[in-house]
Protein backbone atom coordinates (compact mmCIF):
# COMPACT_ATOMS: atom_id res chain seq x y z
CA UNK A 1 0.00 0.00 0.00
CA UNK A 2 2.83 2.18 0.95
CA UNK A 3 3.47 2.51 -3.41
CA UNK A 4 0.00 4.46 -4.33
CA UNK A 5 1.22 7.53 -3.65
CA UNK A 6 4.38 7.53 -5.96
CA UNK A 7 1.55 6.13 -8.24
CA UNK A 8 -0.59 8.91 -8.62
CA UNK A 9 3.32 11.23 -8.69
CA UNK A 10 4.63 9.27 -11.68
CA UNK A 11 0.51 9.86 -13.14
CA UNK A 12 1.49 13.47 -13.04
CA UNK A 13 4.89 13.02 -14.37
CA UNK A 14 3.58 10.84 -17.16
CA UNK A 15 1.30 13.82 -18.91
CA UNK A 16 3.79 16.44 -17.86
CA UNK A 17 7.09 14.58 -19.92
CA UNK A 18 5.18 15.29 -22.94
CA UNK A 19 3.22 18.41 -22.14
CA UNK A 20 6.56 20.70 -20.92
CA UNK A 21 8.01 20.58 -23.97
CA UNK A 22 5.39 21.29 -26.27
CA UNK A 23 4.49 23.96 -23.62
CA UNK A 24 7.94 25.43 -23.49
CA UNK A 25 7.97 25.74 -27.58
CA UNK A 26 4.41 27.17 -27.81
CA UNK A 27 4.88 29.96 -25.17
CA UNK A 28 8.04 31.13 -27.21
CA UNK A 29 11.04 28.71 -26.34
CA UNK A 30 13.63 26.53 -28.48
CA UNK A 31 14.96 23.00 -28.68
CA UNK A 32 17.43 24.96 -27.08
CA UNK A 33 15.09 26.02 -24.34
CA UNK A 34 14.02 22.62 -23.59
CA UNK A 35 17.55 20.94 -24.08
CA UNK A 36 19.25 23.70 -21.58
CA UNK A 37 15.80 23.14 -19.15
CA UNK A 38 16.78 18.95 -19.19
CA UNK A 39 20.18 19.95 -18.92
CA UNK A 40 20.41 21.87 -16.19
CA UNK A 41 18.00 20.18 -14.15
CA UNK A 42 19.70 16.75 -14.45
CA UNK A 43 23.05 18.57 -13.38
CA UNK A 44 21.46 19.73 -10.44
CA UNK A 45 19.36 16.71 -9.79
CA UNK A 46 22.99 14.66 -9.53
CA UNK A 47 24.12 16.45 -6.13
CA UNK A 48 20.78 16.83 -4.80
CA UNK A 49 19.94 12.76 -5.29
CA UNK A 50 24.00 12.60 -3.11
CA UNK A 51 22.32 15.12 -0.71
CA UNK A 52 18.70 13.83 -0.14
CA UNK A 53 20.54 10.28 0.09
CA UNK A 54 23.04 11.68 2.57
CA UNK A 55 20.18 13.51 4.65
CA UNK A 56 18.38 10.24 4.90
CA UNK A 57 20.45 7.90 6.16
CA UNK A 58 22.52 10.98 8.55
CA UNK A 59 18.98 11.72 10.07
CA UNK A 60 17.35 8.02 10.29
CA UNK A 61 14.43 10.01 8.40
CA UNK A 62 12.74 8.50 5.25
CA UNK A 63 8.88 9.59 5.04
CA UNK A 64 9.59 13.32 5.30
CA UNK A 65 11.21 13.40 2.57
CA UNK A 66 9.05 11.52 0.48
CA UNK A 67 6.77 14.05 1.57
CA UNK A 68 8.99 17.07 0.46
CA UNK A 69 9.49 15.77 -2.63
CA UNK A 70 5.82 15.03 -3.21
CA UNK A 71 4.63 18.78 -2.08
CA UNK A 72 7.55 20.46 -3.14
CA UNK A 73 6.06 19.49 -6.61
CA UNK A 74 2.31 20.33 -6.16
CA UNK A 75 3.23 24.00 -4.87
CA UNK A 76 5.72 24.27 -7.72
CA UNK A 77 3.52 22.92 -10.35
CA UNK A 78 0.97 25.92 -9.12
CA UNK A 79 3.75 28.59 -10.08
CA UNK A 80 4.28 27.19 -13.58
CA UNK A 81 0.16 28.73 -13.92
CA UNK A 82 1.34 32.11 -13.04
CA UNK A 83 4.91 32.61 -15.26
CA UNK A 84 5.08 32.49 -19.44
CA UNK A 85 8.55 33.96 -19.30
CA UNK A 86 10.79 31.26 -20.12
CA UNK A 87 14.24 32.29 -18.36
CA UNK A 88 11.70 32.07 -15.18
CA UNK A 89 10.03 28.67 -16.19
CA UNK A 90 13.57 27.09 -16.04
CA UNK A 91 14.32 28.08 -13.10
CA UNK A 92 10.83 26.23 -11.62
CA UNK A 93 11.75 23.77 -13.34
CA UNK A 94 15.27 22.90 -12.37
CA UNK A 95 13.81 23.78 -8.57
CA UNK A 96 11.13 20.76 -9.10
CA UNK A 97 13.77 18.64 -10.34
CA UNK A 98 16.19 19.12 -7.52
CA UNK A 99 12.84 18.41 -5.03
CA UNK A 100 11.73 15.74 -7.39
CA UNK A 101 14.65 13.81 -6.84
CA UNK A 102 13.85 13.53 -3.10
CA UNK A 103 11.97 10.54 -2.72
CA UNK A 104 14.41 8.42 -4.61
CA UNK A 105 16.84 7.61 -1.87
CA UNK A 106 14.08 7.15 0.94
CA UNK A 107 12.04 4.65 -1.31
CA UNK A 108 15.04 2.73 -2.13
CA UNK A 109 15.52 2.59 1.19
CA UNK A 110 12.13 1.38 2.59
CA UNK A 111 11.99 -1.34 -0.30
CA UNK A 112 15.95 -2.66 1.10
CA UNK A 113 14.25 -2.37 4.79
CA UNK A 114 10.66 -3.63 4.36
CA UNK A 115 12.07 -6.41 2.67
CA UNK A 116 14.56 -9.67 3.14
CA UNK A 117 17.78 -9.38 0.53
CA UNK A 118 15.90 -12.52 -1.50
CA UNK A 119 13.20 -10.02 -2.36
CA UNK A 120 14.57 -6.93 -2.94
CA UNK A 121 15.07 -7.63 -6.71
CA UNK A 122 11.63 -8.81 -7.27
CA UNK A 123 10.44 -6.12 -5.07
CA UNK A 124 12.38 -3.27 -7.15
CA UNK A 125 11.37 -5.01 -10.08
CA UNK A 126 7.08 -4.76 -8.93
CA UNK A 127 7.73 -1.35 -7.61
CA UNK A 128 9.13 0.13 -10.88
CA UNK A 129 5.90 -1.73 -13.18
CA UNK A 130 3.95 -0.27 -10.71
CA UNK A 131 4.83 3.02 -11.17
CA UNK A 132 5.37 2.88 -15.20
CA UNK A 133 1.79 1.97 -14.92
CA UNK A 134 0.81 4.85 -13.22
CA UNK A 135 3.51 7.26 -15.93
CA UNK A 136 1.30 5.31 -18.60
CA UNK A 137 -2.64 6.01 -16.91
CA UNK A 138 -0.65 9.55 -17.17
CA UNK A 139 0.20 9.25 -20.74
CA UNK A 140 -3.51 8.35 -21.43
CA UNK A 141 -4.72 11.10 -19.84
CA UNK A 142 -2.93 13.61 -22.13
CA UNK A 143 -4.68 12.22 -24.82
CA UNK A 144 -7.89 12.89 -23.18
CA UNK A 145 -6.88 16.30 -22.10
CA UNK A 146 -5.28 17.03 -26.09
CA UNK A 147 -8.96 15.90 -27.39
CA UNK A 148 -10.47 18.25 -25.02
CA UNK A 149 -8.60 21.04 -25.42
CA UNK A 150 -7.52 21.37 -21.94
CA UNK A 151 -5.68 25.05 -21.62
CA UNK A 152 -2.19 24.61 -20.00
CA UNK A 153 -3.29 26.29 -16.75
CA UNK A 154 -5.95 23.42 -16.25
CA UNK A 155 -3.33 21.10 -16.93
CA UNK A 156 -0.66 21.97 -14.60
CA UNK A 157 -3.14 22.23 -11.98
CA UNK A 158 -4.28 18.34 -12.69
CA UNK A 159 -0.88 17.83 -12.16
CA UNK A 160 0.07 19.56 -9.00
CA UNK A 161 -3.49 18.15 -7.55
CA UNK A 162 -2.11 14.34 -8.84
CA UNK A 163 1.02 15.34 -6.78
CA UNK A 164 -0.79 16.80 -3.73
CA UNK A 165 -2.49 13.55 -3.84
CA UNK A 166 0.39 11.33 -3.75
CA UNK A 167 1.50 13.68 -0.71
CA UNK A 168 -1.51 13.22 1.54
CA UNK A 169 -1.60 9.15 0.66
CA UNK A 170 2.17 8.76 1.36
CA UNK A 171 1.00 11.00 4.87
CA UNK A 172 -0.95 8.18 5.90
CA UNK A 173 0.70 5.25 4.08
CA UNK A 174 4.36 5.23 4.64
CA UNK A 175 6.10 4.55 7.68
CA UNK A 176 9.42 4.78 8.81
CA UNK A 177 11.54 0.80 8.85
CA UNK A 178 11.25 0.48 12.63
CA UNK A 179 14.98 -1.22 12.31
CA UNK A 180 17.52 -0.04 9.70
CA UNK A 181 19.62 -3.30 9.39
CA UNK A 182 19.27 -5.16 5.78
CA UNK A 183 21.79 -3.21 4.21
CA UNK A 184 24.37 -3.82 7.24
CA UNK A 185 24.12 -7.38 6.64
CA UNK A 186 24.44 -7.84 3.51
CA UNK A 187 27.47 -5.97 3.93
CA UNK A 188 28.30 -8.61 6.24
CA UNK A 189 27.94 -11.18 4.10
CA UNK A 190 29.87 -10.12 1.54
CA UNK A 191 32.68 -9.48 3.68
CA UNK A 192 32.35 -13.42 5.05
CA UNK A 193 32.05 -14.52 1.23
CA UNK A 194 35.25 -13.21 0.82
CA UNK A 195 37.01 -14.16 3.18
CA UNK A 196 35.73 -17.98 2.80
CA UNK A 197 36.65 -17.90 -1.18
CA UNK A 198 39.92 -16.48 0.28
CA UNK A 199 40.51 -19.55 2.78
CA UNK A 200 38.84 -22.19 -0.10
CA UNK A 201 41.26 -20.82 -2.67
CA UNK A 202 44.22 -21.47 -0.55
CA UNK A 203 43.62 -24.41 1.03
CA UNK A 204 42.97 -26.03 -2.88
CA UNK A 205 46.79 -24.66 -3.57
CA UNK A 206 48.15 -26.23 -0.62
CA UNK A 207 46.68 -29.25 -1.60
CA UNK A 208 47.55 -28.71 -5.15
CA UNK A 209 44.17 -29.42 -6.47
CA UNK A 210 42.67 -27.13 -9.32
CA UNK A 211 41.53 -23.62 -8.76
CA UNK A 212 37.99 -23.00 -10.27
CA UNK A 213 36.95 -19.75 -7.74
CA UNK A 214 37.89 -16.04 -7.82
CA UNK A 215 38.32 -13.32 -5.35
CA UNK A 216 37.18 -10.58 -7.98
CA UNK A 217 34.73 -8.13 -7.11
CA UNK A 218 32.14 -6.51 -9.11
CA UNK A 219 33.73 -3.62 -10.90
CA UNK A 220 31.37 -0.90 -9.34
CA UNK A 221 33.24 2.02 -11.01
CA UNK A 222 32.54 0.03 -14.66
CA UNK A 223 29.28 -0.73 -13.59
CA UNK A 224 28.09 2.71 -12.95
CA UNK A 225 30.44 4.05 -15.75
CA UNK A 226 27.74 2.05 -17.79
CA UNK A 227 24.89 3.29 -16.74
CA UNK A 228 25.95 6.75 -16.76
CA UNK A 229 26.32 5.93 -20.55
CA UNK A 230 22.97 3.98 -20.62
CA UNK A 231 21.19 7.62 -19.38
CA UNK A 232 22.83 9.75 -21.60
CA UNK A 233 21.90 7.87 -24.82
CA UNK A 234 18.33 7.28 -23.33
CA UNK A 235 18.02 11.51 -22.47
CA UNK A 236 19.46 12.34 -25.95
CA UNK A 237 17.16 10.50 -27.50
CA UNK A 238 14.12 10.87 -25.58
CA UNK A 239 14.18 14.83 -24.41
CA UNK A 240 14.08 16.28 -27.82
CA UNK A 241 11.80 13.48 -29.24
CA UNK A 242 8.13 15.02 -28.36
CA UNK A 243 9.20 18.00 -30.16
CA UNK A 244 10.52 15.96 -33.47
CA UNK A 245 7.59 14.18 -33.29
CA UNK A 246 5.20 16.95 -33.43
CA UNK A 247 6.77 19.58 -35.69
CA UNK A 248 9.11 17.95 -37.65
CA UNK A 249 6.86 14.61 -38.20
CA UNK A 250 3.62 16.89 -37.65
CA UNK A 251 2.27 14.14 -35.54
CA UNK A 252 -1.32 16.05 -33.18
CA UNK A 253 -0.47 16.13 -29.47
CA UNK A 254 -2.51 13.01 -28.90
CA UNK A 255 -0.58 11.18 -31.47
CA UNK A 256 2.73 11.99 -29.78
CA UNK A 257 1.08 10.74 -26.35
CA UNK A 258 -0.01 7.77 -27.97
CA UNK A 259 3.48 6.84 -29.25
CA UNK A 260 4.76 7.25 -25.62
CA UNK A 261 1.69 5.05 -24.42
CA UNK A 262 3.35 2.16 -26.55
CA UNK A 263 6.89 2.76 -25.38
CA UNK A 264 5.40 3.18 -21.62
CA UNK A 265 3.15 -0.31 -21.83
CA UNK A 266 6.04 -1.91 -23.39
CA UNK A 267 8.24 -0.85 -20.59
CA UNK A 268 5.53 -1.91 -17.98
CA UNK A 269 5.25 -5.27 -19.66
CA UNK A 270 9.11 -5.62 -19.42
CA UNK A 271 9.37 -5.20 -15.68
CA UNK A 272 6.38 -7.49 -14.85
CA UNK A 273 8.49 -9.92 -17.08
CA UNK A 274 11.86 -9.43 -15.66
CA UNK A 275 10.57 -9.89 -11.73
CA UNK A 276 9.23 -13.54 -13.07
CA UNK A 277 12.70 -14.26 -14.17
CA UNK A 278 15.09 -13.11 -11.57
CA UNK A 279 15.05 -16.40 -9.65
CA UNK A 280 17.37 -17.74 -12.64
CA UNK A 281 19.82 -15.66 -11.57
CA UNK A 282 21.09 -14.36 -15.20
CA UNK A 283 21.17 -10.57 -13.94
CA UNK A 284 24.63 -10.03 -16.17
CA UNK A 285 23.84 -11.61 -19.06
CA UNK A 286 20.23 -10.32 -18.89
CA UNK A 287 21.75 -6.73 -18.92
CA UNK A 288 23.91 -7.45 -21.57
CA UNK A 289 21.20 -8.28 -24.11
CA UNK A 290 18.94 -5.35 -22.78
CA UNK A 291 21.70 -2.72 -23.52
CA UNK A 292 22.65 -4.75 -26.55
CA UNK A 293 19.03 -4.62 -28.04
CA UNK A 294 18.13 -1.01 -27.11
CA UNK A 295 21.65 0.34 -29.68
CA UNK A 296 19.74 -1.85 -32.34
CA UNK A 297 16.55 -0.79 -32.03
CA UNK A 298 17.68 3.28 -31.62
CA UNK A 299 19.16 2.79 -34.96
CA UNK A 300 16.05 1.55 -36.51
Amino acid sequence: MWRLGFFFHEMAFGLLSIFLPLYVVSIGGSLLDVGLMASVATLLAIPASFFWGYICDKTGRYKRYILISFFASSALLCFFTFTRDIGLFIILYVAMAVFHVAHEPPKNVLIAELYTREKWERSFAFYEGFTEVGWLIGLVMGVFVSFLDFNSTTILLMCSGLNFLAFALSLFLVSDPLLIFERGLVHIEKSIDFACRGVTIASKVLDGLPISESLTKENLASFCSGLVFFAFATSTLFTPLPIFLSQNLGLATSMVYAVYILNSGAGAVGYFLASKRLELHEEKMHLQKVVILRSTLAFS
